[in-house]
C-alpha cells in the first residue's frame, strides 16, 4: 500500500496588479483555490512571504514579494472516489471527442473544497464516460461551468485536442450560450446590454457584486414574454463571470425570480413554487472541436421552472 501523498510547494513573485491585496485573497487568485482554503493554508503556517510566515490573513502584500505556499495533498485518485450516478443528469450529444449534458439543479461542475454533493464529472465517470485527462484531477474535462444552483447545458471534453480547442475557444468568446431567466418586474429597456464589471461583494465573501474594480461583465438581453409583475427574458453573455446574470438584474433592480440572495421577493417565490433562481442554460452552440462543423444543442425548462413560468402564465 502507498504511503500518503507528498505535498507539493508553489513559489512566485506577486504581480503588480496584487499590490495591496490580502494575502487570502493573493493565494486564492494566484492559484485558483477557495477563499477558504487560502485561508485554512495561512492559518496553518503553510504561506510565506520573503521566506517569513504570515502572521493573520489578512496580511498585505507588496508587488515583487516572493511568495511560497505549501499545497494539501491531492486525494489518490479524485475520480474513483467522487464516481457516483447523478440523478436527472441528461446526455444529450456524445461522440470521441465531446460529451453534451443538461445538468439539473443541484449539481456541480466539479468537485471543490467545501462541496461534498453530486457532480458532472462523477455522474458521467459513474456512467462509464473517460474524459480528458487535461486539467487538475477533480476539473479533468472541464472546459466552463455552471453554477450549482443553475440548470442547462454544458459541454465536456472527452479527448485532449477538445479539451484544448474548447478551452480557446470559451476564452476568446466563439461560443454561444444562450439563457432563459425570469426576473421580477419589467426590464426597461426591454432590450438592451447590461455592461457592469463584477467583482467580490465588499462584505460578504459568498456574493458577487457590480464593483468600481471588478473584471469587465457584459450581458445582452431580450424580453420575450411579460407577465404581471414579471419578465421572461432571453439572454447571451459576452464574458462568464461567476453568479453574472443574477448580479446584473439585481444591480438593474430586477432580481431573478426564486434568487433570495441577489434580493428576489420571498413572497414571489413561494407562490411559484421556487426553491432556486429562474436560470436556464437552453442553448449552446460552437465549433466541433476536431470536426469543424458547426453543432447547436438545446435543453427544455426543467420541470420546477415550467411549472413557475406556469402559474406565471396562469395569472396573466
Amino acid at each position: 500500500m502507498s504511503g500518503p501523498a507528498a505535498r507539493q510547494t508553489r513559489a512566485l513573485p506577486i504581480p503588480e496588479g496584487l499590490e495591496g491585496q490580502r494575502i487570502d485573497q493573493v493565494v486564492s487568485r494566484l492559484l485558483g483555490l477557495s477563499r477558504t482554503v487560502a485561508a485554512e493554508l495561512v492559518v496553518a503556517g503553510d504561506v510565506t512571504v520573503d521566506g517569513a510566515a504570515c502572521a493573520s490573513k489578512s496580511d498585505r502584500v507588496s508587488a515583487g514579494s516572493w511568495l511560497e505556499v505549501v499545497l494539501p495533498p491531492p486525494p489518490e485518485d479524485v475520480r474513483i472516489r467522487e464516481a457516483e450516478p447523478v440523478e436527472g443528469l441528461d446526455v444529450v450529444f456524445d461522440d470521441d471527442d465531446i460529451v453534451v449534458v443538461s445538468k439539473p439543479v443541484g449539481v456541480a461542475a466539479h468537485s471543490s473544497p467545501g462541496w461534498s454533493g453530486p457532480t458532472v464529472t462523477g455522474g458521467l465517470a459513474a456512467a462509464g464516460y473517460r474524459l480528458s485527462s487535461h486539467g487538475p484531477d477533480e476539473r479533468q474535462g472541464i472546459v466552463h461551468r455552471l453554477d450549482v444552483g443553475t440548470s442547462g447545458l454544458m459541454v465536456v471534453a472527452k479527448s485532449e485536442a477538445a479539451y484544448s480547442e474548447l478551452k480557446r475557444a470559451f476564452k476568446e468568446r466563439r461560443v454561444s450560450k444562450r439563457y432563459r431567466a425570469v426576473a421580477q418586474g419589467h426590464p426597461d429597456p426591454l432590450s438592451g446590454t447590461v455592461d457592469a464589471p463584477i467583482g467580490r461583494h465588499p462584505r460578504h465573501d459568498y456574493k458577487w457584486a457590480v464593483v468600481a474594480d471588478g473584471k469587465p461583465s457584459v450581458t445582452h438581453y431580450d424580453t420575450i414574454e411579460v407577465f404581471p409583475g414579471a419578465s421572461l427574458m432571453d439572454l447571451g453573455l459576452e464574458t462568464g463571470r461567476t453568479h453574472q446574470i443574477r448580479v446584473h438584474f439585481s444591480a438593474l433592480g430586477h432580481p431573478l425570480a426564486g434568487d433570495l440572495t441577489y434580493g428576489a421577493d420571498p413572497t414571489m417565490a413561494e407562490k411559484l413554487g421556487l426553491t432556486r433562481q429562474w436560470l436556464h442554460a437552453y442553448r449552446l452552440e460552437f465549433v466541433h472541436p476536431t470536426q469543424g462543423r458547426t453543432v447547436t444543442f438545446t435543453s427544455e425548462y426543467p420541470e420546477d421552472l415550467a411549472t413557475a413560468l406556469a402559474r406565471l402564465r396562469a395569472d396573466s
